[in-house]
């Protein structure tokens, strides 16, 4: 198989690389102070990088998440996360690791003020919130606590940003940092060359970590694994909702027969059991013009 000149971040294999090794820890710094938008006396300037035993156990997402955590010098810790499939609770689940993270710091015996921030940055290669539905929600967005009357932000201890990749205007080149971002996680995989507007640290250095051409033979095979393993989850989830789909209109073609006084043969029984989602739907509005299993 030819390599590409790039392998994906958004893979857990490069992701990992990239962000969760002490040797582009860079990188870590470079994202979090792009995704934070912080100006330059606010700037984080180290972290020590930490396990990632806070994630819940989720046995049939083992290749869709993939988080990074680290801690600056002030004790604040932040959860990176690069999530690329869409799944059901997904907005629960963020929380549930930030908050986590969070009471997690407090060991026997300490005290409630020794507790420090936790932010946690999920990047989605999907909408979470879709901009054809009505909100406004940016590509960058940071969530925290507000009170409702008057609109005064405060209980800061637990952040959330997301960085939604396809509400990327590809239509014009990137040009702030965060956008400069969101063009790499985007477009890596496909890119020949580095282009100008990624060609100056930190996009260039992240480049230079996902070339393949750097990868050992292991390395290599472990990102193809990644990658494949991604794609089997991918179909799995995709086969269980068409499934599901599928259920749920057998049980509406049953109920609108109960209604319309239709016997459900052995035969009909075995017709629908045969067919798949778009089938279904044709046979369920067939029957409820009458028109399906005409004597």
């Amino acid at each position: 198989m030819t390599r590409p000149v790039f392998a994906d971040p958004k893979t857990a294999f490069v992701f990992k690389r990239l962000f969760g090794s002490e040797e582009h820890k860079d990188l870590i710094l470079a994202l979090l102070n792009g995704l934070l938008e912080l100006d330059e006396p606010h700037r984080i300037v180290s972290v020590e990088l930490l396990a990632p035993e806070q994630r819940p156990s989720v046995t049939e997402l083992k290749y869709s998440i993939v988080d990074v955590k680290c801690r600056d010098a002030r004790g604040v810790t932040y959860v990176v996360e690069m999530q690329v499939l869409n799944v059901e609770g997904f907005e629960k689940r963020v929380v549930y690791n930030v908050a986590k993270a969070y009471v997690g710091q407090l060991g026997r015996g300490q005290l409630y003020p020794e507790l420090n921030d936790v932010i946690g940055i999920t990047i989605c290669d999907f909408e979470l919130w879709p901009s054809g539905e009505g909100l406004a929600v940016p590509m960058l967005s940071r969530w925290r606590m507000q009170e409702q009357h008057g609109g005064t932000k405060g209980l800061g201890q637990i952040q959330l940003v997301f960085l939604e990749l396809p509400k990327y205007d590809a239509s014009r080149p990137p040009g702030t940092v965060v956008e400069r971002w969101a063009y790499f996680f985007r477009e890596a995989e496909n890119l020949t060359m580095v282009p100008e507007v990624l060609a100056e640290p930190p996009y260039v250095d992240a480049l230079e970590a996902a070339r393949t051409a750097g990868f050992t033979e292991e390395e290599w095979d472990a990102y193809l694994r990644a990658g494949m393993a991604l794609q089997d989850e991918r179909g799995a989830l995709s086969l269980a909702r068409k499934e599901g789909q599928g259920e749920g209109l057998r049980q509406g073609i049953e109920a609108v027969c109960q209604v319309l006084g239709i016997e459900l043969t052995a035969a009909r029984r075995r017709e629908i059991a045969a067919l798949d989602a778009p089938g279904l739907s044709a046979l369920l509005a067939r029957i409820q013009t009458r028109k399906a299993w005409e004597d």
